[in-house]
């Protein structure tokens, strides 16, 4: 049975490198595995996933305007998909979540997603919180604050390096844009709650 899956972090767990394995090991038993990604996020280059440590494949771009359902339609029909893989799936919108649904519910597609659980000032994303709502199955991916505590938000570095408390919830970055820090660690760093 199909079910849509949400594998869920701050930055730098290891996301990325788990969706890449998960793939691979599709693809290495012979099975067709197709992994979408945001065209805004392209820090490997258009229609490229890729991890820190250097994993990599290619990926079909979506934006939001992209109906996923129809789109997985339509390559399925072209090759039957074993397993459909969405990468920073916090840059999809809610309508996109609502269709991997579809995707799982009428196409018997499995649907992993990977994605953050919120953003910079610690508010949930539009799609992170309709795939809490609608997945499956949820599963947390650790990472560490620099205290060694579990990470589990965010912040936002500016150009100068400091601590941004303000912005547009979604802006493509990687490690010089984003620090992972535990609660105590977040608050102390943006002065809130």
């Amino acid at each position: 049975m199909a079910k849509l899956h949400y594998y869920f972090a701050t930055m730098n767990a290891g996301k990325s490198t788990l969706l890449l394995q998960a793939a691979y090991n599709y693809r290495e038993r012979g099975m067709h595995a197709v992994i979408l990604l945001a065209e805004l996020d392209d820090r490997a280059g258009k229609g490229v996933v890729s991890s820190r440590i250097g994993l990599k494949s290619d990926a079909v771009t979506f934006g939001p305007e992209t109906d996923l359902f129809e789109l997985a339609g339509k390559l399925n029909g072209e090759k039957v998909i074993d397993c459909l893989f969405v990468d920073e799936a916090h840059f999809a919108t809610a309508d996109h979540v609502w269709q991997l649904a579809r995707i799982v519910d009428e196409l018997g597609l499995p649907v992993m997603a990977y994605g953050l659980r919120s953003d910079f000032r610690g508010e949930l994303f539009p799609a992170s919180r309709e795939l809490f709502v609608l997945a499956d199955e949820t599963r947390e991916v650790r990472t560490i604050c620099h205290c060694g505590r579990k990470a589990t938000m965010v912040v936002r570095l500016d150009d100068a390096g400091n601590v941004a408390l303000d912005g547009p919830q979604i802006e493509v970055g990687g490690n010089d844009r984003y620090v992972s820090y535990c609660r105590k660690h977040w608050k102390e760093k943006t002065g809130r709650r």
